[in-house]
């Protein structure tokens, strides 16, 4: 097992934890990534498109003009989709896009995204991630003290003055381990581990400790 440094906020050492490889030293296996990031913005998706058919349009069945000597093609409705403000051909609907894909490709999306990150060196471990301020401004201060502009905090459990600091941070995400995911970790480009949380994540893994 690879021995990390574990920090304070003030980006001192303060001692060392043994990463396990078979979660942070695993191949990076992009096509699972790619599934995994698919399956959750579809998941996100909102579902709610909706326009009217023919059927729905406000209208009477009074045909528009006469069936010949106008010149034009024949109608038989003001709600065709042919006429102006008439309804729309296959029109979407609402609808739900998720889906539902296997607990251990989860497991391995979590494995690779947290191994890219740590072979990057974005990727390291505080002795606490608890803020007693609970201030924006202060937590921001010891992010960017870090070296770290975005990331993604993971708490093995989540405090609350932590999360009301962390809030109104656009480029950063605070949760505790059950809200770890694949999107995030890749979208923020780096991850700040509480040394409380590693066990909980080699669970959320699918790999179980002694």
């Amino acid at each position: 097992m690879a021995k990390v440094d574990v920090l304070d906020w003030e980006k001192k050492k303060v001692g060392q934890v043994e990463l396990d490889p078979q979660i942070f030293e695993q191949p990076v296996k992009k096509a699972v990534l790619h599934a995994i990031t698919k399956w959750q913005l579809a998941s996100r998706r909102s579902g709610t498109h909706k326009a009217k058919s023919k059927g729905e349009v406000r209208g009477g069945g009074k045909k528009p003009f006469k069936q010949k000597g106008t010149g034009s093609a024949r109608q038989g409705s003001i709600r065709s989709p042919l006429m102006p403000g008439g309804g729309v051909a296959f029109p979407p609907k609402p609808r739900n896009y998720a889906y539902s894909i296997p607990k251990k490709m989860k497991q391995e999306g979590f494995r690779s995204a947290l191994s890219y990150l740590h072979s990057e060196g974005r990727l390291i471990v505080l002795d606490s991630l608890a803020a007693n301020e609970g201030k924006t401004k202060s937590l921001l201060a010891s992010l960017k003290n870090l070296g770290f502009e975005k990331a993604v905090l993971i708490d093995g459990q989540a405090h609350a003055m932590t999360s009301r600091a962390a809030r109104n941070l656009p480029k950063f995400r605070y949760y505790s381990v059950e809200g770890m995911n694949v999107y995030d970790l890749l979208r923020y480009n780096a991850a700040v581990l509480s040394k409380d949380s590693l066990e909980k994540i080699a669970a959320r893994c699918g790999i179980e400790t002694k």
